[in-house]
């Protein structure tokens, strides 16, 4: 053989060998002594997880032999789960003493690279998957976009942008003066339903993957406009029926229960927050198949700040008010049947403790397995994406999570996660 020749079918053995050992690294699996593969349906014992180019393409029992070069994770004395979900979270954000100030001093390239940082805290909390709901457009649109080209590390990102509002409601500028309310009021204010129509079209063409709206006034709008409904009927229902014709649901920022009613009569799909609802309210939930995303850890965060001075007085009023009727309202909608979805509104409380709120689901009287199940087959249903994420099984998404202790038992076990793996890379190392 010719020495070029020779060389050749060296340099092509060496590229074989290589691509080999790539496709090999693309190969992680995850032996697990008790796997929550379905949430809801206990605990497999002895399970093999095989991940493949980011897809789960087995779950066996008993500890099977592995492709050599496979990435390994023994978890035989673990409990692993699916990746969790957290339906409400804002990542661009998170509000501090100095929130404010920020909308004067930072761009939205800042508010990205701040999203980044609280994509990565999320993530290692694990939480692989989130919806974004009100994140500013530009940033939050971009941080989805480099998370999934693998730019960057963080859940996988469904986002709105901007909630569309009327003219002055909740997720309007409120509180600057005249000038700068001019400036910082955006395409996302409306008035009338042709103008509403004129919103949803703008939040898909920026990029909305999901539309969100605010029903009824909220707590930390600097403003005395109460906490019911500020949109009309026919506003939400121009807005819902716009939505559907881009191919987009609807979801609702509502507190009052006027505001939460007119929203579900007028066909959206979910209400985040909820406070206010009542029997009348359970019956409709029930009657037009809408989720509840309840953000209880949302509500315990304003309270402990009733008596901060840096949050402006309308906002410390209302959270006085609001804050402590979550917990109840979250037990109303349980013992009633609701369908609920796990969320925090994570950005008022902070990134990285997502958790925290499955304390609050116990509280309110779920079991450990059903606030688990909120956070993974039904909030995967409830971001529509319940054929790739939700639960560990052949075909979706390598997303898990696991720990050392048992979740089922103690709650507080999914603050202490050790192991994180999303599309099959392991973002926390669990135990080799």
């Amino acid at each position: 053989m010719k020495g070029s020749l020779r060389r050749a079918v060296i340099a092509m053995t060496a590229l074989v060998g290589a691509a080999g050992w790539a496709a090999a690294q693309d190969v992680t699996v995850i032996e697990a002594g008790k796997l929550l593969a379905v949430p809801g349906q206990g605990y497999l014992s002895d399970q093999t997880v095989t991940i493949e180019d980011g897809k789960i393409v087995s779950v066996e029992a008993g500890f099977k032999r592995h492709p050599a070069g496979a990435r390994v994770v023994n978890m035989r004395d673990g409990y692993v789960l699916p990746g969790l979900i957290d339906s409400h979270v804002h990542l661009t954000n998170e509000f501090s003493p100095t929130s404010r100030v920020n909308i004067l001093s930072e761009s939205e390239a800042d508010a990205a690279l701040n999203g980044a940082l609280h994509a990565r805290r999320t993530l290692l909390a694990g939480f692989t998957t989130v919806q974004d709901v009100g994140g500013a457009n530009e940033a939050i649109f971009s941080l989805r976009d480099a998370i999934r080209a693998g730019k960057v590390a963080g859940p996988r990102i469904r986002a709105s942008g901007r909630a569309i509002t009327p003219t002055g409601g909740h997720g309007d500028a409120n509180g600057f003066s005249p000038a700068l309310t001019k400036i910082f009021t955006g395409p996302n204010a409306c008035d009338g339903a042709d103008d509403c129509r004129r919103a949803v079209r703008d939040a898909v063409r920026s990029g909305a993957d999901v539309i969100k709206i605010t029903a009824t006034g909220g707590v930390l709008s600097n403003t005395k406009a109460g906490l019911e409904q500020q949109f009309y009927d026919d506003e939400i229902a121009a807005i819902v029926e716009t939505a559907a014709m881009m191919g987009r649901k609807v979801t609702a920022h509502a507190h009052g229960k006027g505001g939460i009613e007119a929203a579900l009569r007028n066909g959206v799909h979910s209400i985040e927050h909820g406070t206010y609802l009542d029997d009348e309210t359970i019956a409709l939930f029930k009657a037009k198949n809408a989720t509840l995303v309840p953000t209880v850890l949302a509500g315990v965060t304003v309270t402990g700040w009733t008596e901060e001075p840096w949050l402006p007085e309308p906002s410390r009023e209302k959270a006085a008010v609001v804050g402590p009727l979550m917990l109840d309202m979250l037990a109303r909608a349980k013992a009633g049947g609701v369908n609920i979805a796990f969320g925090t509104d994570t950005g008022v409380s902070k990134h990285g403790q997502n958790a925290d709120e499955f304390m609050l689901m116990i509280d309110a009287g779920f079991s450990e397995e059903e606030a688990i199940r909120a956070a993974t087959v039904i909030a995967a249903e409830h971001v529509e994406m319940t054929d790739q994420i939700g639960t560990i099984e052949a075909g979706k998404y390598g997303d898990l999570i696991a720990m050392s202790s048992d979740p089922l038992a103690d709650i507080n076990a999914l603050k202490s996660i050790t192991l994180v793996v999303k599309d099959g890379q392991i973002f926390r190392p669990g135990t080799h």
